[in-house]
């Protein structure tokens, strides 16, 4: 049974408050510290750019994050309230009404149209875009009757960048979001990704291996060895299309 839930005020401008966020895989001499006690307060309507080699543990942070995994040990909180005090049931609706994915992979329906895709998401959120809205956004009002196999990869990215956003979500977490794509067709991804954080206000974090693309978020997080390493505001975005990979 999930403890009572706890509130938390954090800074006044924080969507997530994290204390001592900690994750550890396995017991004994073989346990594996995927996050050692992580503090941070991001605000909302952000460009967050997460950095750090494989198994440095910012895809676990994003996983929590995102109501994907358990901690073993810490808090999250999402707009004043507990995340990690939240049962499976309120988890699913955290994930269902306020967060949404974008993976390396786009995971779309090979027997649906691009247009279909999205509306797998518009039919059972509570305040849709359409999916033609959704489409329009990523630059992709021309192939909405397009099926994954008829469209590019960079295209087929922007179709599930599409279905993510079309619930309105307060976040996207984006995991290697350009991690199959060339640099030119990543630009455009990117570019998408970037329109829709400042048009909508949707808080983003974006995971990457790829330090350039560090240059267009607000904020530099950097991970090693399960533990935030650098904390650092940019004093300036750098839109997509200028970036030097």
């Amino acid at each position: 049974m999930a403890e009572p839930e706890t509130s938390f005020s954090g800074q006044e401008d924080s969507l997530y408050s994290i204390r001592g966020l900690t994750k550890v895989y396995g017991e004994g001499p073989t346990a594996v510290h995927a996050l050692r006690g992580i503090d941070l307060d991001l605000p909302r309507s952000s460009m967050v750019v997460l950095l750090g080699a494989s198994g440095s543990g910012k895809s676990t942070f994003l996983n929590i994050v995102g109501g994907l995994d358990d901690a073993t040990d810490g808090q999250v909180f999402f707009e004043g309230r507990e995340l990690t005090a939240l049962g499976p049931s309120e988890l699913t609706e955290y994930r269902r009404n306020s967060v949404s994915f974008v993976f390396q992979f786009y995971n779309l329906v090979a027997s649906l149209t691009a247009r279909e895709n999205v509306a797998l998401i518009t039919e059972i959120a509570d305040d849709p875009m359409t999916p033609e809205e959704a489409l329009a956004l990523v630059g992709l009002e021309k192939r909405l009757d397009h099926f994954p196999s008829q469209l590019s990869g960079g295209e087929q990215q922007r179709v599930a960048i599409a279905r993510a956003v079309a619930k309105r979500p307060k976040v996207m977490f984006c995991d290697e979001p350009t991690g199959a794509l060339d640099s030119q067709t990543g630009v455009i991804v990117l570019d998408a990704l970037d329109q829709i954080n400042r048009e909508l206000g949707t808080t983003t974090l974006l995971i990457t291996h790829n330090v350039v693309i560090a240059e267009m978020a607000d904020r530099l997080l950097r991970f090693a060895d399960g533990a935030l390493v650098e904390d650092r505001n940019n004093p300036q975005r750098i839109a997509p299309s200028e970036l030097k990979w």
